[in-house]
């Protein structure tokens, strides 16, 4: 008689934003997650050991068992990295920073997952888009997040303008984000483009010493312009 194999779960688990202690902004659940894992499936392993060396200093490294998820990976690799959960063990997934699947190619880990009928569960930990949101001010029952806006300086003036429309029309917030060193050349598009009107939301280092989260018209931003390079920040505009 033929037994079938009770499949693992695949936890995802969130990381810090910086160098704070994660057990300072997220829950002990993650530590007692991640100390019962062996099997990860995360962005970069250099930094996915040394998290797991914060939160659970006693767990043997040599038994972690890491597969790279990044703009690397070959797509026919990705369902092959599920193996250990069709087997029985519980994985986990982690992005680089944040949580995973938000912004991050582990939502194609979690579409997989699905497909082969394993059970995924979400830990609590700091997502970058949603405290940015929560403390914006803005419509939090009605956003949209954009990732990042085109490099050409013409499309992306073209891309603000219109998501300056959506939020007017809409009553919509929009976010989105920037590569960290160009922060300061998005904030003068930002006071070139938009209507001085219209509310600009800079959420940057959350969760750091050195966080930033101030709203402000673009008239006021005008004025007083903080350096913002190579800060991880969010941007959210409503008119």
């Amino acid at each position: 008689m033929h037994i079938k194999t009770e499949l693992g779960k695949l936890y995802l688990i969130p990381v810090t934003l910086g160098d704070t202690p994660p057990l300072e902004v997220m829950p002990g659940m993650v530590q007692k997650i991640v100390e019962q894992l062996d099997d990860y499936i995360v962005e970069n392993e250099k930094t996915a050991r040394r998290f797991i060396k914060q939160i659970s200093p006693k767990k043997p490294q040599p038994s972690l068992i890491l597969h790279a998820l990044n703009k690397h990976t070959e797509a026919s690799e990705i369902p092959n990295f599920l193996d250990a959960c069709l087997k029985g063990k519980s994985m986990g997934l982690m992005s680089e920073a944040g949580v995973p699947g938000v912004a991050d190619p582990g939502a194609e880990v979690v579409r997989i997952a699905h497909e082969k009928g394993i059970q995924v569960v979400p830990l609590v930990g700091p997502s970058s888009i949603l405290m940015a949101m929560m403390s914006s001010g803005m419509n939090g029952q009605n956003f949209a997040f954009n990732g990042y806006l085109p490099i050409d300086q013409k499309e992306k003036r073209n891309e603000l303008k219109r998501l300056e429309h959506l939020s007017k029309d809409y009553n919509q917030a929009q976010l989105f984000i920037e590569t960290p060193y160009r922060n300061n050349k998005m904030l003068d598009e930002l006071c070139n483009t938009l209507n001085g009107s219209t509310r600009l939301c800079i959420a940057c280092d959350i969760t750091l010493n050195t966080e930033f989260i101030v709203t402000k018209p673009i008239s006021v931003w005008k004025t007083n312009k903080p350096d913002l390079h190579k800060r991880p920040a969010i941007f959210i505009i409503q008119h």
